[in-house]
């Protein structure tokens, strides 16, 4: 189990980073472990998962990796190896080829000539600025440091390797900007049953400036970041990152509490549009996202309640 702890430590401490990128590296680290066991095979690949399942409670991307990866077949440990195997590269096709499918279906809803503005570094939503971008349309964008682990440094660079005419500014003055701005276009953690979405810190409120100053307030997000189990009623566990990322050693000293969640919610009534890989919807379709293309039925919500039990 060693790789598998190193594997979770790298996603608990953002080494790997974006529901995308977690998504794919879940579902490679099952796929490699599993080439490895040769007995116990699902009490071992049973515990791996447990491991996996636990580094990030909010990135619903994670939960359904390991749910379409850990749903493999077979009587023989070789037939359960190949189903899971195959299980796990099926899942990796859908993270790489929903990206490009969702740039390409939001790019027709930016204009030319226009100025967009995103926050934190989501590879959906970028996808969509840089089709609109070699498409030839005339844009430029501004994106937020996304404070406190500057995940906006990452999104700028990507930007300004492709060309595409970009200014940084700091969380806090995205309502000083927004009247400026055409759009805003933001990736997703988690969209609920109720077309909610869990995203980076800070996205509430610019979903609230942008619904004040009347600005189009998109969301790019691959169906897999659709969680099931909120159509059975749990809640999202929003995640309570270490202190230190956002208060230095001498303010932690002090007789005082540091908050760091590292996710917030912003209500369907601010989301103009959700755009995936199998088309642009409304923020109310997501209850048929869920069960339609994840599938899921009452008695496969329970199940995956029991086995997240088991995992822990």
């Amino acid at each position: 189990m060693i790789e598998i702890e190193k594997a979770a430590q790298k996603i608990k401490n953002m080494e790997v980073r974006g529901a995308a990128d977690i998504a794919k590296f879940t579902a490679s680290t099952l796929k490699e472990f599993a080439l490895k066991v040769d007995s116990d095979f699902d009490e071992k690949i049973k515990r791996a998962a447990s491991i996996l399942l636990n580094t990030r409670p909010t990135a619903v991307s994670l939960f359904n990796a390991i749910n379409y990866v850990m749903s493999y077949e077979g009587e023989t440990v070789e037939e359960k190896r190949r189903s899971l195997v195959e299980r796990a590269n099926e899942f990796i096709e859908w993270v790489n080829t929903a990206r490009a499918k969702i740039g390409e279906i939001g790019a027709k809803r930016i204009k030319d000539n226009s100025t967009v503005l995103t926050h934190c570094n989501s590879s959906a939503a970028l996808s969509v600025i840089k089709t609109a971008f070699r498409q030839g349309k005339n844009i430029e964008v501004f994106a937020t440091e996304s404070r406190p682990r500057m995940q906006g440094y990452l999104t700028v660079k990507e930007l300004s390797r492709e060309g595409i005419p970009t200014t940084l500014i700091v969380d806090s003055a995205v309502r000083h900007f927004i009247n400026e701005m055409d759009y805003v276009v933001v990736g997703a953690d988690t969209i609920t049953v109720n077309g909610a979405l869990i995203n980076k810190i800070g996205t509430s409120q610019i979903a609230l400036a942008a619904k004040e100053a009347r600005i189009p307030f998109m969301v790019a997000a691959e169906t897999y970041k659709f969680s099931p189990k909120t159509l059975f009623g749990e809640l999202v566990v929003i995640e309570e990152r270490d202190p230190s990322e956002v208060a230095p050693e001498e303010i932690l000293r002090l007789q005082i509490r540091v908050k760091n969640p590292a996710f917030d919610v912003t209500p369907r009534d601010y989301i103009d549009l959700i755009i995936t890989e199998i088309g642009a919807i409304p923020p109310e379709m997501a209850y048929l996202v869920i069960k339609e293309r994840l599938g899921y039925t009452v008695f496969d919500a329970e199940e995956l309640k029991l086995s997240a039990k088991h995992f822990d």
